[in-house]
């Protein structure tokens, strides 16, 4: 038994500590000498404070500067999702109008129409730096799927393996918001991001994924 076990100790020692400490450490040793700027975030510094980073969205409201698209996450990268409220949701049509509002009092002098995307909320918020290069498809629809570009049905799934920490978190009522983190942690994947694959491959649209998946703000 020993004799067999010997190996198998062995191998899971030497594999740890190369996959787990070594690798790591060299991925990370020549990111930070040869893309220091970028493996940090790409942050933009003022008088030596961390005021924002080149890849990432903020809300601006003084008026020398541009305003960006509304965002509806806060500008929180580390989320994607929309409101999931529908055109005929009140609190939508609330939004808008106190944003047209603001548009309005924010460029005094000017007439014209609004831009839709000066006061809607992106219903994706994706990450244009890691999809900027992703096509994205949509059909045009026939007679036979009554427009809507799309035949058949595809699925999408989450799968929770209850390992004894996540089997624990419930036990002891934690907040969803715990044992989504723990899950996720241990390699669990959403609807959200299993819905996005779909998106990569030209199955579905961005539209489509929105109106059954979203994000919520704390993960």
């Amino acid at each position: 038994m020993l004799k067999e076990l010997r190996p198998a100790i062995l191998i899971t020692f030497v594999l740890t500590i190369l996959t787990g400490i070594l690798y790591p450490l060299a991925v990370t040793g020549l990111a930070q000498t040869l893309f220091h700027k970028q493996a940090n975030g790409s942050l933009i510094e003022r008088d030596g404070k961390v005021i924002g980073s080149e890849i990432i969205g903020q809300n601006f409201a003084k008026p020398e500067y541009f305003h960006p698209r509304p965002s509806q996450n806060s500008y929180d990268a580390a989320n994607s999702g929309g409101s999931n409220l529908g055109p005929t949701n009140p609190a939508l049509a609330d939004r808008l109008k106190k944003d047209a509002a603001q548009f309005r009092k924010d460029n005094p002098d000017y007439t014209g129409p609004i831009p839709a995307d000066a006061i809607t909320a992106s219903a994706s918020g994706l990450d244009p730096e890691q999809w900027s290069k992703v096509a994205f498809y949509e059909g045009q629809g026939c007679i036979e799927c009554a427009g809507t570009g799309f035949r058949g049905r595809t699925a999408i799934h989450e799968l929770l393996d209850l390992s004894d920490r996540v089997r624990e978190l419930i036990l002891l009522k934690k907040p969803t918001s715990e044992i989504r983190r723990a899950a996720r942690e241990e390699g669990m994947r959403f609807l959200r991001e299993s819905a996005l694959d779909k998106v990569r491959l030209g199955l579905t649209t961005l539209k489509e994924i929105n109106k059954v998946t979203f994000i919520e703000s704390n993960r």
